[in-house]
C-alpha cells in the first residue's frame, strides 16, 4: 500500500509538471499576442495595461519555472528515497509534497485572475 501511494505522488508531481509546462505555453502564447497589439498601439493607457500584463506574464512565468523545478527536486527525492528505504517516503517529504500542492493550488489561482484580466484587456482593447 505505501509502494502505491509513493507511486501516486510521483505521477501527482508528474502532472503537475505537465500542467505547469501547459501554463508557461498559454504564458508564453498570451506575451507575444500582447506584443503584437502592442505594435501600433498609441493610446497611453492601453500601453499602460499591455505593460501591466506583460509584466504580470512575466513573474509568473518564473514561479512557474520555479515551481515545476521545486516539484522536479521533490520527485527526485521521492525515487531516491523509495529505493533506499523499501518503498518508504519520510514525513518530511510527505509535508513538503503537501506544501509543494498548496504552492500549485495558489499559483493556478493566480494565473487564472491573470487570464481573466487578459481575456477582459482584449475583449475590450480591440
Amino acid at each position: 500500500m505505501v509502494i502505491t501511494e509513493v507511486s501516486a505522488l510521483s505521477r501527482e508531481c508528474n502532472s503537475w509538471r505537465e500542467e505547469l509546462r501547459n501554463q508557461r505555453d498559454r504564458l508564453t502564447g498570451a506575451k507575444l499576442k500582447l506584443r503584437d497589439l502592442s505594435a501600433n498601439q498609441t493610446n497611453p493607457d492601453i500601453l499602460t495595461e499591455i505593460e501591466h500584463l506583460d509584466n504580470q506574464f512575466h513573474i509568473q512565468l518564473i514561479n512557474v519555472h520555479d515551481l515545476k523545478h521545486s516539484i522536479k527536486r521533490h520527485d527526485k527525492k521521492i525515487q531516491d528515497e523509495r529505493m533506499i528505504s523499501d518503498g518508504l517516503v519520510t514525513d518530511d517529504t510527505l509535508a513538503v509534497h503537501e506544501n509543494l500542492f498548496d504552492d500549485f493550488q495558489r499559483l493556478e489561482h493566480t494565473l487564472h485572475g491573470i487570464r481573466q484580466e487578459f481575456d477582459y484587456f482584449i475583449r475590450h482593447a480591440g
